[in-house]
């Protein structure tokens, strides 16, 4: 019980009233400009105006850099930010940090957050049934399921905005952290244009996917935070030694 604790409750985290402030602050701006974000575009999906104006513009400027290198490019990140490739990486990553790592507790928030992203996906998809572009304009093979939002740039803004946050949270480096900030936003940037290039999304609904995630990594800062606080406030169990 004490080891079962110690991995999965349990990890002390020290932070000052101005730090939890900061880090409550943060959660709410997060997931409430995601929030608002997000409920823009989806009224200007279903009213066939307002934002969705950005998407055939966008489009078409994507699609006048198609070529057999870039197509090869976006084609790879589409592998990787797949739902084969992805869902494997997060259970690498959450296995081997779950073993090798102190407490086990933030992998498993990972993938919680992450499996949250998912079904938030499957649920308004299938609720607002959005049509995905033209299959003539596919470049990798037809794909009929619904548009809104990209299940493949919401997951990978989930993964890499979790991960930034839960690695960077607890190490003191603030280089450190802007790097891997940076290299999560350059993940998501990635993620969104290659949708629109190959022609499966349109540019709202990887904007949609992307805000969503900032209400679900808002939400995981807060929880993460009153969770920590509240193992490190616990009393200490000690379990006597079993009678001989």
């Amino acid at each position: 019980m004490r080891g079962i604790r110690s991995r999965f409750i349990a990890e002390e985290r020290v932070l000052g009233p101005d730090s939890r402030r900061r880090l409550y602050l943060t959660s709410m701006i997060l997931a409430g400009s995601g929030a608002a974000c997000f409920l823009a575009i989806l009224a200007s999906v279903l009213l066939h105006g307002g934002l969705t104006g950005v998407d055939a513009p966008v489009q078409d400027w994507l699609f006048g850099l198609r070529s057999p290198t870039m197509t090869a490019v976006m084609i790879g990140l589409a592998i990787l930010f797949g739902p084969v490739a992805l869902p494997g990486l997060l259970l690498v990553v959450c296995v081997v940090w779950g073993i090798v790592g102190k407490h086990a507790r933030r992998p498993l928030i990972l993938a919680s957050a992450m499996l949250v992203g998912v079904v938030l996906a499957q649920l308004i998809g299938h609720a607002v049934d959005r049509h995905r572009p033209p299959t003539d304009l596919m470049l990798f093979g037809p794909d009929p399921s619904f548009s809104f939002p990209s299940g493949h740039v919401l997951g990978a803004s989930d993964f890499v905005l979790l991960t930034a946050y839960l690695v960077f949270s607890r190490r003191g480096s603030i280089r450190g952290a802007w790097a891997g900030f940076g290299f999560a936003l350059l993940c998501i940037v990635a993620a969104a244009v290659s949708r629109v290039y190959l022609g499966y999304h349109w540019a709202t609904d990887a904007l949609a996917s992307v805000s969503l995630s900032l209400v679900i990594v808002g939400g995981v800062i807060a929880y993460d935070t009153w969770r920590s606080l509240r193992a490190s406030d616990e009393p200490k169990i000690t379990i006597p030694p079993a009678a001989d």
